[in-house]
């Protein structure tokens, strides 16, 4: 009796182990792919740990979101109780807005921001997580924008020189599956004479904003947890 107890535990685990890599090797053979990286500033400039220093040269006025601007997701997807071993990326170039940044007596203050995304034309290495997420998740067939809007002023002061990163807090009004709520997104920026280059994350669960993490196909699912990011060029209008 002990010795076809053993032999079926064995057969068990033998099951197991055999179900778990073909779950494995299925992720792979429908979703493989490598994550693109993080976003991140264009390229190395000198770092300040001065969170509020800016360029003066960057100059006040109306600044809009040009060409080569991008805004997306990262999630984790899982197969069954496997995660992935990557994230999920998608990603659009379907983003405006404008930044006004206005001249104070200390330096430069940035005193409105509104950025919108078209969350509609997001997408990956996947079509199918394309077309997944229009009508599950993020829901973009009903709710097709993304939005921010600063609520509180960023002072910046002129001490760091040209082409210097920055890092600074935008608080304001996220608006994601057409539910608002007010965040503070750390940002690393870089400013000078002709452009504002902004790149920035902020991580938080699907139901924050009322969205349940998708599912495709009915194996694949998506952890609970999505970050959000972002790399904005800015170009001053009547430069």
């Amino acid at each position: 009796m002990s010795n076809r107890r053993t032999l079926i535990g064995s057969i068990v685990a033998g099951v197991l182990i055999l179900g778990a890599a073909g779950l494995g090797i299925l992720y792979l053979v429908v979703f493989a792919g490598s994550s693109p990286q993080k976003l991140t500033l264009s390229s190395p400039g000198p770092s300040t740990s001065a969170s509020t220093s800016a360029d003066a040269s960057a100059g006040a006025g109306t600044w809009t979101v040009g060409s080569g601007s991008q805004a997306g997701y990262r999630v984790r997807e899982k197969l069954a109780s496997l995660s992935a071993p990557s994230d999920a990326v998608g990603r659009t170039t379907a983003v405006t807005g404008t930044l006004t940044l206005s001249q104070a007596a200390s330096g430069y203050s940035v005193t409105a921001a509104d950025f919108t995304v078209d969350v509609s034309k997001l997408s990956s290495d996947q079509s199918r997580r394309d077309q997944r997420i229009h009508s599950q998740g993020l829901e973009s067939d009903r709710y097709p924008t993304a939005t921010f809007k600063l609520t509180s002023p960023i002072a910046l002061s002129t001490d760091a020189g040209s082409g210097t990163t920055i890092h600074v807090s935008a608080t304001g009004d996220l608006t994601i599956h057409g539910v608002t709520k007010s965040v503070t997104i750390p940002i690393d920026a870089r400013l000078t004479g002709s452009q504002i280059e902004l790149v920035g994350s902020i991580t938080f669960p699907f139901s924050q904003f009322g969205m349940t993490p998708p599912s495709i196909g009915g194996f694949v699912s998506v952890e609970n947890n999505a970050t959000m990011e972002f790399q904005l060029l800015l170009t001053r209008q009547g430069a």
